[in-house]
Order: C-alpha cells, then structure tokens, then sequence
C-alpha cells in the first residue's frame, strides 16, 4: 500500500483507539504530514526503534511498540528462550511508562514473562537486571538524548549489551514479517499478572545494582580523607539519574552533593533545555550557575537515561570551569581506573582497553603506556559489550575500560552498556584521590596532555530530516566512497578504511588490507601528522556525523589544528550539498 492506503485504512479502522484516529483526522489534507507518517514504517533497526511519537507507520506509538514486540517475541520462541523472560525499564520520556506495557503485555500474551520495572531506571540498570535475571533479552524504552518529541526501544540479549549480530538481524527480519497490526497478540494487565507473566521489580535489583557500583571504588581511604570537603553540583536533567547517582555518592560518603532543583525531577518535556544532552553547553546553564555560587571543584550532567556523563572542572588557579569532552573524560576515568589498579593489584598479562573506532588516539597511548592492548570496535557501546563477551567466553583478553567518544564509558563488567552513574561515581573519587595529592581534575588533565600528547578531537554533523534527507545521506556516502579525498585541511590522507567494503587501502603503494571489523556504513580517512577523520550516518538521528582528531605541541597548538580541520571539513561538506 502507499502512504495514502495506509493514512486512509488506519483513519477508518476500529483497531485503532479514537484518540490515534482523531490525531490523525487532525492532518487530513496535509499531504506533506501524512506522507511523512505514513511512507515507511518505522524502521527496526540495530538500535532498535526511535522516531517521534505519534499516529502512523512511522511513528512510535503503541501500535508500533506492539508490532516490534510481536516480532521479538517471535524470534524469542525461535531459539527456544520462551521460559527464561525479558526484563523492561522506561525512562521519563512521554508514553515511556505506556509503552514499556504494551511491550510487556505482548511478551505476556505470546508466553514469555515480563519483569517490568516499577518506575523509570537508568539504561545501565536494564542491562544488569538482563544478566542478573537470567533473562533471554531486555527492553529498555528511552529515546536517550533526542528532543522531547522523540521515545525509543532498544533491544538487549541475554549477555547484557544491545542486540548484535546474529539476534539483530534475526529479529529486524522477525519484525518485519509482521504486517498485520491487528494480528499482534496482547492481554489485559490483570490477566498477565494473574498468570505470573507480568512481575514488577524495583529495590532487589536497585540495591544489588549499586552493590556492584560500590565494589569498583580502589581509594576508600581517600573519599573518608577529603570526601567531605569536595563540593560536586550534579543535574539529572529531568531524567533517570537523580536518584541512583545521589544514592551511591552518598553511601560512599560524599557529604557535599548540590542538585540543580529546576532539573531534578523527572520530566518528559524537558522544560529547561532544548536538548536534553550533556554534550550541549545549553544543558549546563544552570549547573553551571549553581557551581559557581557554592564554588563546585566538579559539575556532572546525566542524560535521561543516564548512560551518558558530562562533566565541567574547576580551574584551581584561574576560577574558571572547563567543560571536558567524552573523550576527555573517557581518558581521565580510564588512565585513573587502569593506572590505580595497576599500583594496587597489577595489571594482568592480557588486560585490554577497548575503545569506538571514532574515539580519541590518547586511549591508545594510554594503553602503550601501561604495556595493555588497545582494542577497536565499531561505534554503538554493544560492541564493546560484544567483546567483553567475547573475553569471557574465550578467556583470552580481560576487560579493564571501555570507553566511546559520545559522552560513554563503563568500568567494570556487571554491565554491558555505558553507566553514566557509574562514571559519576568514580570521577567523584577520583577527584578526592588527586586532592589528596594537591591535585585537581584539571590539573590531572594536563598532566595526562603532557605525558601522552596534545590529542584534540571533535565531532560536526549536519541534520537532513525526511525523504529527501535520507536520500542525500546515502548520496554523500556514496562521493565520499567513491572519490575519497586526497588531503583534507592540508593533512594528506595516507589510508582509507572503508567498513563497509571491510578494506583498508593505502593511499601511497595502493595495497589492500581488511578492517578486520563487521560491515558498517563508515569511512575512516588516516592522515599525515596523526591526523584523522571518519565519517558516519547516526543509528538514531537523521545525521551525517563527522569526526576528526589531530595532535598538538601544546594545548594552543591542538585547538589551532582542530579549528583548521574542523574548517576544511565544514568546506568538505558545503561542497555536496
């Protein structure tokens, strides 16, 4: 059917409750609305289902979310996994609480048990419930940092990260057999819980969770030492992490927690930003308004669904606070987990930093220098789960990091995705650990920028929304692989990755090598001087992604070089619009 069928047939059909079907009389005559609601349906990918909640094919809404549960569900009983259940969380995004029923009443109707959260959680929450449960999958719904127009549902299986191959196309291709909506199976709450396929969980897996959190802390002494004396300004930003972040820095006994009271309580709408990720300056207006009238030594944002940490420092010596990037602070956690552990315990023989292939070089110098293997995934965290599951299984290569340029890291295995509580926690006390040393995060920075180089990376991006935006996406994609650059900023390209062909060619002798990693839509450019850029449509935004990275004498330097590249790249992309 065409996007006029599909409008007209869920217009007049009764399945379809009255308040979709009057939302949708509210469009009528609007062609370019309807066709955009109802051209394709929306798409279950890797990731799972995002788009903007509504009525049509291609939106998320309940009929959706039941659709793709369906086709979950169908690939569950597919591998026999029918008896061992599926655990779901919701964030505070509108409809989250909706959706993670109707995801849980599907699963119930189709035979498989839902162990449903009582209230929103944390994503990293989810994936440990998933192991600690012994579940087959999870659910989590969450459109993590998109615009408040925006809900989600990502899929987990049973080691804990999202969904990869062979499960994911696995279930894409189960999702999509599912054409008749009417078809989808459901059943009424009470029925579910009165056949014990509905179970609420909440404190059993809370406390257990932040068990986990508390074994990872290496310097006790020094949070008893000065714990009392840092001052941290934490927002949640109207999502998942006030309460379990606030928890474990307490319980450790951090005494000086300020919370930004306009963004402590959960909100869909997310009153006080446009854009509710730590990554935006705008997110940190009030944080950072807090922080300076109770003098913060750290400011910490979470995402909505907090697997995402943003931080700002104090600057000691000039007052001021400089905001640090996910690479930045990947590293800080990182070099201070590793290099800890390593005077403490040691490190072992087969220790291993796995970082996305669009993060920072300082992560493979940081590897050298402790004598551990830096590892490359493809960007998404579950990949990063995939080879810590791999480790375990094979017992070769023991997981101490894991970090992504996005803002995401996880220390320890209890999980299989970034943990932004997590992350709080330990740069928390790693804080108190340098200002037992006279230090501050920002001093520890430079010293890291002096012992491991100038790294300076970023990443530009340029949203093209819709049909047409789709089609330019590709288009790009396809110059770009089909006449790779020859120099980019005055930096000549000395290889091409290409992930999706899975080759790796040499610019100079022409030779010809594997990726060595799955098929992925990317093309990575390695350039003179340490020089790099990547290039990537986003898995959840209607984006082209582009990062670079350079490599300074000095912190001057790297900014001069990151402006410069960053320059070239936007004249790059001008060009093929």
């Amino acid at each position: 059917m065409g996007y006029k069928e599909n409008y007209e047939s869920w217009l007049n059909n009764p399945y379809f409750d009255e308040d979709t079907r009057n939302e949708l009389k509210g469009i009528a005559g609007n062609e370019k609305e309807i066709e955009d609601r109802f051209y394709m349906d929306l798409e279950f990918g890797t990731a799972g289902l995002r788009g903007v909640i509504g009525a049509g094919t291609n939106r998320m809404n309940i009929y959706t979310v039941r659709k793709a549960t369906q086709g979950l569900a169908n690939y569950i009983a597919s591998v026999n996994g029918q008896d061992r259940g599926v655990a779901i969380a919701y964030d505070s995004r509108r409809m989250s609480p909706e959706f993670a029923d109707e995801a849980a009443l599907c699963l119930a109707a189709n035979g498989i048990k839902a162990y449903v959260f009582e209230s929103l959680r944390p994503t990293p929450e989810l994936s440990y419930a998933v192991r600690k449960l012994g579940c087959i999958a999870g659910i989590n719904v969450t459109a993590s940092h998109n615009p408040p127009e925006y809900n989600g549902y990502k899929v987990y299986w049973e080691d804990g990260a999202q969904i990869t191959p062979p499960h994911d196309t696995g279930i894409m291709d189960e999702v999509k057999k599912v054409t008749d909506y009417a078809a989808v199976k459901t059943m009424a709450l009470e029925e579910a819980k009165a056949a014990g396929l509905y179970q609420t969980i909440g404190a059993d897996i809370d406390d257990a969770y932040i068990a986990e959190l508390k074994k990872l802390v290496l310097h006790q002494d020094c949070i008893d030492k000065v714990g009392a004396e840092l001052k941290i300004v934490y927002t949640p930003l109207h999502g998942t992490g006030n309460i379990p972040v606030r928890r474990v820095l307490a319980e450790l006994g951090f005494k000086n927690v300020y919370v930004v009271p306009e963004q402590e309580l959960p909100d869909g709408n997310f009153p006080t930003v446009s854009y509710p990720n730590p990554e935006s300056a705008e997110a940190f207006e009030l944080g950072l308004a807090l922080g300076r009238k109770v003098d913060a030594d750290l400011i910490l944002a979470t995402d909505p669904d907090a697997d995402r940490l943003g931080v700002y420092v104090k600057d000691s010596k000039t007052g001021e606070y400089h905001s640090l990037t996910g690479n930045m602070s990947g590293c800080l956690i990182g070099d201070y987990v590793i290099g800890q552990r390593k005077e403490l315990f040691g490190l072992p023989k087969d220790g291993a930093f796995i970082r996305s292939i669009v993060s920072t070089n300082m992560a493979d110098a940081i590897a050298e220098h402790y004598g551990i293997q830096l590892v490359e995934v493809l960007t998404g965290f579950k990949f990063i789960g995939q080879k810590m599951l791999e480790f375990e299984k094979t017992g070769n290569g023991t997981y101490l990091f894991g970090m992504e340029e996005s803002y995401g890291c996880l220390t320890g295995t209890y999980a299989r995705d970034k943990d932004a509580v997590v992350a709080s926690m330990t740069l928390c006390e790693a804080a108190a650990y340098y200002k037992t040393k006279n230090m501050t995060l920002w001093d520890a920075m430079l010293a890291m920028y002096e012992k491991y180089g100038y790294y300076k990376d970023d990443v530009t991006s340029i949203t093209l929304k819709g049909i047409e935006g789709l089609a330019k996406i590709q288009e790009i994609m396809n110059t770009l692989r089909e006449n790779a650059p020859a120099e980019i900023g005055g930096y000549r390209v000395t290889a091409v990755r290409d992930y999706k062909k899975d080759t790796i060619t040499d610019t100079t002798t022409g030779a010809v090598s594997p990726t060595g990693l799955p098929s992925s839509n990317v093309l990575y450019y390695e350039m003179t001087d340490g020089a790099w850029v990547c290039v990537r449509p986003s898995g959840t935004e209607p984006k082209v992604k582009f990062y670079l990275g350079v490599k300074g004498d000095s912190l001057e330097d790297a900014d001069n070089k990151s402006k410069d590249l960053s320059e070239a790249v936007h004249a790059m992309i001008d060009k093929m619009l």
